[in-house]
């Protein structure tokens, strides 16, 4: 954004259609072909041909929870390929952190919270606007968020804008 080529609204824009791709350790059956890709792409930059992948590698791999996520996995093969003399990949099982499974919960109450307090304060900024996401006294300006921010928070978080809207009495 420093250098021109980006609009600063850039990250606002594409946060409106987020992706979701699911952690590597969700995704086991996708690890083989991972592991594929990254060892014929470390081995040509490293000058090597492995004829093989060690069975007990890839199964140790499948089995690993990868807290580092595929960038953690790229990092162990293009170690075992820099370090590796022969034409069968494997790979040192003391690479790999056993990390205890209790991490992956809170994680998730984590975001359960912090997704509940974004939308009592988003409700707090409504109640306080009546209503109104924009202008000078709009939701948007108490939260100092652009309206489009807002705007997109409210369609992800189930906000009904309108409940907050004050009708004037006749």
């Amino acid at each position: 954004m420093a250098e021109g080529k980006f609009r600063q609204d850039l990250l606002y824009r594409l946060n409106v259609v987020p992706i979701e791709i699911p952690s590597l350790r969700d995704r086991a059956t996708d690890i083989p072909l991972l592991v594929e890709y990254f060892i014929d792409r470390f081995g040509k930059k490293a000058g090597k041909k492995f004829r093989t992948i060690d069975r007990r590698a890839l199964k140790l791999f499948q089995a690993y929870g990868w807290p580092g996520n595929v960038r953690e996995l790229q990092n162990v093969i293009e170690r075992a390929v820099i370090l590796s003399e022969g034409d069968i990949f494997c790979v040192d099982e003391t690479w790999l952190k056993r990390q205890a499974p209790q991490f992956a919960r809170p994680t998730a109450a984590l975001n359960s919270s912090l997704q509940r307090q974004e939308k009592e304060m988003i409700e707090a900024a409504l109640t306080e606007s009546a209503g109104r996401v924009s202008g000078p006294d709009g939701a948007a300006t108490k939260l100092g968020l652009p309206r489009p921010t807002l705007d997109a928070k409210i369609r992800r978080l189930g906000i009904n804008k309108y409940r907050f809207k004050v009708h004037p009495s006749n």
